[in-house]
């Protein structure tokens, strides 16, 4: 069957809110809020330098490698002897204290590479560093355990490879009513003039209905059940604090979301990192407090487990820029109500022993991901992981 065809037949080229398909007209049911538990996930996009955000500051190697970029001792939150915060890292410090942050050093996986695309398509389909996969870790948590596109939404205007599955994918919004919007008043003739001629054979038409009817349901979802629309706690207007306040409007409103996942940009640091990165760890750190914040007032936040991760750690020693380069491992925050190890899950890395320069991974990442599904979402990660992972006692 040829596009236009396909369109005519259809009806898809006359859309609006008048002229809405049959397939497209399924009730658009609201479901119950979910009982169960939820994931927010946040990537710091660019590649974190975690040295400068967890500082071993009674590390004389630490300084040395970095002597116009380093933290001293003295602006350092000290949370431990030999370990401390980021002096932007304020609030997040407050939760450490309050033994509602883990922290995970020396995060990886073997073989790491250095590309930013390369990591982050490692990262985020679970994958070893010479395998290529096509689903991301949270799409295949979605085709294993979930029936509908909106248990995992995207603050973004894109949807990751985290999200894709093979039946189902994640839903990309920068706000409740963006994709109903775009689905309802969006011509439907780009739609298809952009789709894979094999994806309108006849065969394939029930599949192709079935997203579009799919994707429609969910979307009329959000847009009804967002009801909650303004913070009980003040959030910061940065972009990341806007997009965490309409995560916990979301999650005040009832939705049935199992997974969020936000992005917070610009951490590739080559140069002048210190006033780049202590702005990005500020806006970070205020948010993802007032995120806390607003879920404990509203009773959300013990249902709730907050990760944060970066595509990988920087070079250890600091460049001609006063920036630093793309490196290996890297730290991870877990932050939630009950965890079974708040504070440092393990020692500061060993700068004496180093990967080429780079910090060794000692945790692998996709061990902190089975963690994650088997021991707070309450599933099998062997569907989602394949590989199999002792449990690291954190969650």
């Amino acid at each position: 069957m040829k596009r236009r065809s396909f369109i005519r037949n259809t009806g898809l080229g006359v859309i609006g809110t008048a002229y809405v398909p049959v397939f497209l007209s399924a009730s658009n049911k609201l479901n119950p809020s979910s009982s169960g538990k939820r994931l927010i996930i946040i990537q710091l996009s660019g590649g974190n330098d975690g040295l400068n955000t967890i500082i071993p500051y009674e590390d004389d190697l630490y300084h040395t490698a970095r002597p116009k970029i380093r933290i001293p001792k003295k602006e350092v939150i000290q949370a431990t002897d030999l370990l401390g915060f980021n002096p932007a890292l304020k609030e997040i410090s407050q939760l450490y204290n309050e033994g509602s942050l883990s922290i995970i050093n020396s995060v990886g996986y073997p073989n790491p590479n250095r590309s930013h695309f390369r990591s982050m398509d490692i990262w985020q389909t679970g994958s070893d560093a010479n395998q290529y996969l096509s689903t991301g870790w949270i799409g295949r948590y979605l085709d294993a355990y979930c029936d509908h596109h909106h248990s995992a939404l995207e603050i973004d205007s894109q949807l990751s490879l985290s999200m894709n599955g093979i039946d189902k994918n994640g839903l990309a919004l920068t706000n409740s009513s963006s994709l109903y919007r775009s689905i309802r008043g969006k011509y439907f003739d780009e739609l298809i003039d952009e789709t894979p001629q094999v994806d309108l054979d006849e065969d394939n038409l029930g599949y192709l209905y079935k997203v579009l009817a799919d994707t429609d349901q969910s979307a009329g979802y959000i847009k009804q059940s967002h009801k909650v629309k303004d913070n009980n706690y003040n959030f910061p207007k940065s972009k990341l604090g806007k997009k965490l306040s309409l995560v916990s409007q979301f999650i005040r409103s009832g939705l049935n979301t199992e997974v969020y996942y936000v992005s917070h940009n610009g951490f590739d640091s080559h140069a002048n990192q210190r006033k780049q990165q202590d702005r990005l760890l500020t806006e970070y750190s205020e948010s993802v407090y007032s995120l806390v914040q607003s879920l404990e007032k509203s009773g959300h936040m013990d249902d709730t487990l907050i990760m944060t991760f970066s595509e990988f750690g920087r070079r250890v020693n600091e460049n001609a820029s006063s920036g630093t380069d793309h490196g290996k491992a890297n730290n991870l925050f877990i932050i939630g109500k009950e965890l079974k190890k708040p504070g440092f899950y393990n020692d500061a890395p060993d700068l004496s022993n180093l990967d080429d320069g780079d910090i060794r991974y000692q945790v692998d990442f996709r061990n902190v991901y089975s963690d994650v599904i088997q021991k707070w979402m309450g599933k099998d990660p062997s569907k989602i992981i394949s590989r199999s992972f002792d449990n690291l006692g954190i969650i």
